[in-house]
């Protein structure tokens, strides 16, 4: 009896401390990690390869890592999706394809993170070629134009930046509408109400027990009916520049808000029906990378990239918006980060790695090093122990915190 029931403790205690990293904001879609027996100290790198330029976080699954990059060219440049082995980061597979270089006011490249399910890979390029891959050996299952099917003359502003959302048989994509597609065969289910594009991505919303979409567009906050693609509700929220580029917080029947250009931030609950705005304020301003919510509290940028002023990691309370501790941090600028456990992994825009403790009352500073380099905008991904960090011009490093 006990000689069967060890291996399956141990394997609930390995399921315990590590996990993949299938999509964007990882395994419960909120940008935190279960794994907690990680390692505090900073190594050098196990592996680093050559990704293409770009802003795509990595996704893990199946002991593979899929990202995608651009070779950087302005005139007949081409995109590629990678399939590395996550341990040692050489090539599985890799598949090529013209791409125009969108480079306004960035490096370019690719800005969508692929998504996992089961044995298939989505991807999404720049200008909006849509993927479905055998992630065993990078054959296409199928594939749509999304700049064409959303009849666009060309790609937005910033281009297709909001990553594949898969919620059951669908694959949800913004190309300016919120598309639902059969994900097996990319058949449009369902097309919502035009809006201007959301670069942030969708996530599942269920205050009621129903079923809705919510994504910030350009517009505003939009929530959808899953079903139909309907609109359910709207909350007008525009920024400058035109750069809603977070995707909405949710925790119960409450919707977290938060932009650049020092738009700030807002809190919804959905009752009765509709929206109802529980505050709004300038506490935090998150730019490209949206805040972490963890025990009632968001941890996050308030600052911008391209613009002269302070830049600020925060802690504010979730449910009535109070600041609880601010910190200038040079270093950091305006950069992104992950929970893990208990600890929260924090990447500057200029690759200084920092460990630190989540704590709402200071910020508990564990350990930090310069790491990597370059404009780095790219959410870190911890799976397995393993630490995936890059930059925009395409440094991919793996760091064994096992």
């Amino acid at each position: 009896m006990k000689t069967r029931l060890l291996p399956l403790f141990l394997l609930c205690c390995l399921q315990a401390f590590s996990a993949d990293w299938p999509h964007w904001l990882g395994p419960n879609r909120d940008g935190t990690s279960i794994e907690n027996e990680w390692k505090s100290e900073i190594n050098d790198p196990v592996w680093k390869t050559k990704v293409g330029v770009g802003f795509s976080a990595v996704t893990v699954a199946n002991g593979k890592v899929f990202t995608l990059g651009h070779d950087g060219k302005k005139n007949g440049g081409k995109e590629t999706v990678y399939c590395l082995n996550a341990q040692t980061g050489k090539s599985i597979w890799k598949h090529s394809y013209n791409a125009p270089l969108i480079d306004y006011l960035h490096e370019g490249g690719p800005c969508a993170s692929p998504a996992v399910d089961d044995e298939i890979l989505y991807t999404i390029s720049k200008h909006g070629l849509l993927h479905a891959y055998k992630i065993g050996n990078g054959k296409i299952i199928w594939q749509k134009d999304m700049l064409k099917e959303s009849g666009m003359s060309r790609p937005p502003e910033w281009g297709f930046a909001a990553s594949p959302y898969i919620l059951n048989d669908q694959l949800i994509i913004e190309a300016g509408a919120t598309y639902s597609l059969n994900k097996k065969n990319g058949e449009i289910i369902w097309t919502s109400k035009k809006y201007r594009p959301a670069y942030g991505s969708p996530i599942l919303f269920k205050p009621d027990g129903r079923s809705m979409l919510a994504v910030l567009k350009t517009d505003g906050l939009v929530l959808l009916d899953a079903t139909n693609g309907k609109t359910l509700a709207f909350e007008k929220w525009e920024t400058s520049y035109r750069t809603n580029a977070s995707t909405p917080i949710v925790q119960g029947n409450k919707l977290f808000i938060s932009t650049g250009y020092r738009r700030g931030c807002a809190l919804f609950q959905w009752k009765e029906n509709r929206l109802n705005k529980t505050y709004e304020n300038k506490v935090l301003s998150t730019h490209m990378n949206h805040a972490i919510l963890v025990d009632g509290n968001l941890y996050g940028f308030d600052g911008n990239v391209h613009m002269a002023g302070q830049k600020d990691f925060i802690s504010m309370e979730f449910l009535t918006g109070k600041e609880n501790w601010r910190v200038t941090d040079r270093g950091l600028m305006v950069g992104s980060l992950i929970a893990a456990g208990e600890r929260m992994i924090i990447l500057g825009q200029r690759g200084e790695l920092v460990f630190a403790k989540i704590n709402s009352k200071k910020f508990d500073e564990i350990n930090r090093d310069q790491v990597i380099g370059g404009r780095c905008w790219t959410m870190p991904i911890l799976a397995n122990g393993l630490l995936y960090l890059r930059n925009a011009k395409g440094d991919l490093a793996c760091i064994n915190l096992k």
